[in-house]
């Protein structure tokens, strides 16, 4: 399986530099149609806030991918890369880079949940969740439900939470500083535009766009875990490659939708080869029928999964609440 994989590692100049005008070109030009279309009609801003989400939703990929040095070749040019791309998408490079680190070496793990997991990417077991009181199943069950956890706090999360390294250890030092250099960007670039074209225009362009995004760049990062055949395994029975293959999904999407999003539904690739550039996913999918997983996810089921919260050991699958009632 390594070796099917290994001649899709090789980063593109090219195709990085074209990927970065299609993504953060793309979305600057489509911000300043925003900041333009104010003074024709609101509803033509919130219009172009759509496409201007699903350019920031590109850029964040290619922020993804600086993480996993598989970018660009040169380490220098992916983490200035990724960097500025965390001042656009309101994730500090350095500190998201390290904790979607843990994320990689744990994903599905039932006994390494505590490692760098959050409500997105772990789950409790069904005899687990028995097990609780009926008020610890109350605080577990409302932070879960779809409402909160898919709409209210992703753009919580990306504008707010992220503005603080509150569950960083003080050991992480250049992870704790790059939260600083972000926010003090950020500073700089919503004083200079509010200066420039004016506060309330700077809320109205870039709040609906961060809520757009988040609220679509969450869920699909929960999707890639979170799905009606994805396994979830004890330590004993965990392996790099049975993760990957069955405990990531690949989403099958509409043709823009899955430009993009980077290709970022092929994510059984990316987690057995994070090494492959987002623009080599669908070609590294192609080159082997070992790669090409039997039951891919529709957009239509990937919605759905928002219900799935628990695994049922005992049946091998994620559940929704009402099935440990």
């Amino acid at each position: 399986m390594r070796v099917a994989v290994v001649p899709f590692e090789n980063p593109s100049l090219a195709l990085g530099v074209l990927q970065l005008g299609t993504s953060i070109g793309l979305y600057l030009a489509t911000i300043a149609a925003m900041y333009w279309s104010l003074q024709v009609s609101y509803w033509l801003t919130l219009a172009l806030a759509f496409p201007a989400s699903g350019f920031l939703v590109r850029t964040f990929i290619v922020q993804h991918d600086c993480g996993h040095g598989s970018f660009l070749r040169s380490p220098l040019a992916n983490n200035v890369i990724g960097a500025v791309c965390g001042v656009l998408t309101l994730a500090p490079y350095w500190s998201w880079r390290r904790q979607h680190a843990q994320h990689h070496a744990n994903w599905n793990n039932l006994d390494r949940r505590e490692s760098g997991a959050d409500i997105y990417s772990t789950c409790l077991t069904v005899k687990e969740y028995r097990a609780y009181t009926p008020w610890q199943r109350l605080l577990y069950r409302l932070p879960r439900h779809p409402a909160l956890a898919h709409i209210v706090f992703p753009p919580l999360i990306f504008a707010l939470l992220y503005r603080f390294p509150f569950d960083m250890p003080s050991s992480w030092t250049a992870e704790r500083r790059s939260v600083v250099m972000t926010n003090i960007a950020i500073l700089f670039w919503v004083v200079g535009l509010g200066l420039l074209l004016g506060f309330t225009s700077v809320l109205l362009v870039h709040l609906p766009v961060i809520a757009i995004t988040t609220i679509c760049g969450v869920w699909l990062f929960s999707v890639q875990h979170r799905f009606d055949t994805a396994r979830w395994l004890r330590q004993g029975d965990w392996s790099f490659h049975e993760a990957s293959l069955r405990g990531t999904s690949y989403l099958r999407l509409p043709r823009v939708l899955q430009w993009l999003t980077g290709n970022i539904g092929f994510h059984h690739i990316h987690h057995l080869a994070p090494r492959v550039p987002n623009y080599r996913l669908e070609a590294c999918y192609a080159s082997d029928s070992l790669l090409q997983v039997g039951n891919p996810q529709s957009l239509r089921s990937g919605l759905g999964a928002t219900r799935l919260t628990l695994w049922d050991e005992e049946r091998q699958q994620l559940v929704p609440f009402k099935a440990a009632q």
